[in-house]
């Protein structure tokens, strides 16, 4: 029985490497997503920064090991058996939350996670021993820490106001002073910036990055919080020297500085206070199973006073730990996924919004709205419009390909984030106020970004619905945590090692289905034929990029319409769930094109500007082409997923012979666009009302049926439905071809298109 425990040992240390993989995939975002928002600095420097930031935080953290051993629970109130069960709990628990939140692409915190799953696992197993000896419910409290739970949930509150607050002011006093035009300001006021910045960054280092590690005695970081005023008015001095030298003498900009420096700090905070969110547990585990071991005494009958003493954690485990969070970060996909949640968010100007508007969303941008409209109306007018002048933004880029490569934001935003950070996050150390690291750079992020403008009519309501998305994840992380420990301790508690087995296995394979399912989504989203946006500025370009588009259109539309009416005739409620995801992506696409319209017009020359016309028009048809498969999409799956009846033998037939036929058109279709061959268009409209009587034909037949046989309303609605579905279909595919033959087949050659786009 005794190999149990050690068999558990050896399972704490593969979750324990397991956990750091998905922790840093998702804490990458703390320190990432400044520097790689603002391109300062290529992508190669920003993590050889970072992974060195990260492995001296790793070595010097062994001093924030004790949250794991008794800053939730009493570990004098259980015994090793009792402990062990909780730390199996808690690591198959976090494992598991934090790959959760990484396929979402959502950053959490993994503080808040680890300190809620062991107070859910500890007060199930509390409430275990409780009611085994006929205790009574308020006896748990004698065995938990509860004041450490209260202290996490206030920091999500005081975390995401202050944050946001004290963000938005300082970007807003910044930009009034430094422009968007930072850059040509005089060489003093940037040192001066830098002064400021680099002085808040390196107190952070003192105070939260090396505060409690083994390298910063208690007598250095307690002469530091003494001398706080000095040591920092001298650090204002020597950075602001050294930001004018680095100018004047290297021609290197300060803000990039800033930001190299920066992001290293948050780094080096990160794992030097997080890294216990990962190996704590275990590294407690082990620390237990060693002294249980030496004691000789019964796993069910040792207490665990032990982890009350402060024990040092190796070296060579917190090197260890440091080389896998290096390499988590190099080659970790969802890292990068959770980091680009955070900088579209942030995002000057459009981006492809990943969040819907809610109720909340709208009526905070409108609230926002009704104060800025009050606030203008008070200052005076000469006043606001030197204060706009200052927010005058540079041209957007009318090329994709430039507009690809302008940084999400400037490096004035980008160090501001660093800085406020930093600050934020040292006074909260200093005064033992509990915020968090994951929401104060988040928060900073989000108020810089409203003080920045980045947040318009065209996109705030979306931001606003991301950030509420977040802070709502943020409180889920500590509810389910909670929960789902408290659970899985009970199955421990009553299975015991055959359980423990059990959920290894089930987590196992839930972990190894995830990676599979994001690896394949992945790989089908860049193998997928993506629509792509127009950047020709002639008519002859603009005619070759939109044939590519509709042939791609088309060809999904096929897919679509077919995977739709098999998915019917089979009742296979799995396929028509995939084909409505499909149609969906090719309807945001289509949305994305029509979205384009703007930069497109802009982008003419102005002897093709009649080109607008013919493109507004294509993307009216693609929009209806999208709009008749969304709909029969629906439709199909509802009936399916409301388990009616399956279509009658005959109806499936009549329905397929059409899918036949339009298979037929779609495929002339899609070679005519794809060789830029439009003489071929002239034959297949010679056939459209062929198709349209064939539609009507169905149609009078399941009138007849409906009147002498059909006993379901639910299919005989369905199937009129998809009929008349069809029949819009129909005509929006021959309205786009007519387009294409009325109008440019009889002008424009297809060698004339190719010579043209390929000089």
């Amino acid at each position: 029985m005794d190999n149990i425990y050690f068999l558990m040992i050896v399972a704490l240390a593969v979750l324990a490497v397991a956990d750091l993989v998905v922790g840093v995939s998702n804490d990458a975002v703390n320190f990432l997503n400044s520097a790689i928002g603002s391109k300062a600095v290529s992508f190669r420097t920003i993590m050889i920064v970072a992974s060195l930031g990260i492995a001296i935080g790793a070595v010097f953290s062994s001093g924030m090991m004790e949250v794991a051993r008794k800053g939730i629970f009493n570990p004098g109130e259980f015994y090793f058996e009792e402990i062990m069960y909780i730390f199996m709990a808690v690591m198959i628990t976090d494992i598991l939350l934090l790959d959760f939140f990484n396929t979402l692409g959502m950053p959490t915190s993994t503080t808040v996670s680890i300190v809620f799953e062991l107070l859910g696992a500890a007060v199930a197993m509390a409430a275990i021993k409780v009611f085994a000896n006929n205790g009574n419910i308020g006896d748990i409290a004698t065995y938990i820490n509860g004041s450490n739970a209260t202290d996490i949930v206030s920091s999500i509150l005081l975390s995401v106001l202050l944050s946001f607050s004290v963000g938005a002011m300082v970007q807003y006093v910044s930009r009034l002073l430094l422009t968007f035009e930072f850059q040509k300001k005089a060489n003093w006021i940037g040192a001066l910036f830098g002064g400021v910045a680099l002085t808040a960054i390196t107190y952070f280092i003192l105070i939260k990055g090396l505060s409690g590690t083994s390298f910063l005695s208690k007598s250095a970081a307690s002469f530091i919080k003494e001398n706080a005023m000095m040591i920092n008015l001298l650090s204002f001095v020597f950075w602001s020297v050294v930001s004018y030298l680095v100018t004047v003498l290297f021609r290197y900009n300060v803000y990039k500085l800033v930001i190299v420096v920066g992001t290293f700090s948050l780094a080096l905070a990160f794992a030097g206070n997080d890294l216990v969110n990962f190996i704590g547990v275990p590294i407690a585990g082990w620390q237990s199973y060693e002294a249980w071991q030496a004691s000789g005494i019964a796993a069910s009958e040792f207490r665990m006073d032990v982890l009350a003493d402060k024990v040092p954690t190796p070296t060579l485990l917190l090197l260890f730990s440091g080389v896998i969070m290096v390499l988590t970060l190099w080659f970790s996909k969802k890292a990068k996924y959770v980091t680009q949640t955070e900088i579209n968010l942030s995002r000057e100007g459009e981006a492809k919004e990943r969040f819907e508007p809610n109720y909340l969303s709208r009526g905070i941008v409108r609230l926002s709205i009704g104060i800025a409209n009050v606030t203008s109306a008070i200052i005076p007018l000469s006043l606001r419009a030197k204060m706009e002048a200052q927010f005058q933004k540079p041209g957007v880029p009318l090329s994709k390909e430039k507009r690809e490569d302008v940084p999400a934001f400037d490096m004035v935003r980008a160090a501001v984030n660093l800085m406020v950070a930093g600050i934020l996050i040292s006074i909260a150390t200093s005064y033992k106020l509990p915020l968090s690291t994951t929401y104060v750079t988040f928060m900073v992020a989000m108020g810089t970004s409203l003080a920045d403008k980045a947040w318009g009519a065209e996109s705030a309501v979306y931001r606003v619905a991301g950030v509420l998305n977040v802070i709502g994840g943020w409180f889920g992380t500590a509810i389910i945590a909670f929960v789902a420990a408290g659970i899985i301790l009970l199955i421990i508690g009553f299975g015991k090692g055959a359980a423990i087995g059990v959920l290894l296995f089930s987590a196992l394979i839930l972990l190894v289905r995830n990676y599979i399912s994001y690896n394949k989504r992945s790989k089908e989203i860049r193998a997928e034929d993506s629509l792509n946006i127009a950047e020709s500025s002639s008519i002859q370009g603009v005619i070759k990029e939109s044939a590519e588009n509709i042939a791609n259109v088309l060809k999904r539309s096929h897919k679509i319409y077919s995977n739709a009416i098999n998915g019917l005739s089979k009742h296979d409620l799995d396929l028509l769930k995939k084909n409505k995801k499909q149609v969906a992506k090719l309807s945001g696409e289509i949305e994305d094109l029509r979205n384009h319209t703007f930069y497109f017009i802009k982008n003419l020359d102005e002897a093709h500007i009649g080109a607008s016309n013919f493109y507004i028009t294509m993307m009216g048809y693609l929009t209806d082409i999208a709009q008749s498969l969304e709909y029969i999409g629906k439709i199909s799956h509802k009936h399916v997923d409301n388990n009616h009846k399956k279509l009658k033998y005959n109806q499936i037939k009549e329905i397929t012979e059409i899918d036949l036929k339009l298979e037929e058109v779609f495929m002339k279709t899609q070679k005519a666009f794809d060789e830029y061959s439009f003489q071929q268009i002239g034959n297949i409209l010679d056939k459209r009302q062929e198709l349209f009587d064939m539609v009507s034909q169905k149609i009078e037949k399941q009138v007849s049926r409906t009147r002498t046989e059909e006993s379901s309303p639910k299919n005989t609605t369905l199937y009129f439905t998809l009929l008349t579905e069809t029949k819009d279909l129909m005509s929006a595919i021959m309205n786009l071809l007519e387009l294409y033959y009325g109008k440019y087949d009889r002008t424009i050659e297809p060698a004339k298109i190719e010579q043209t786009n390929n000089p």
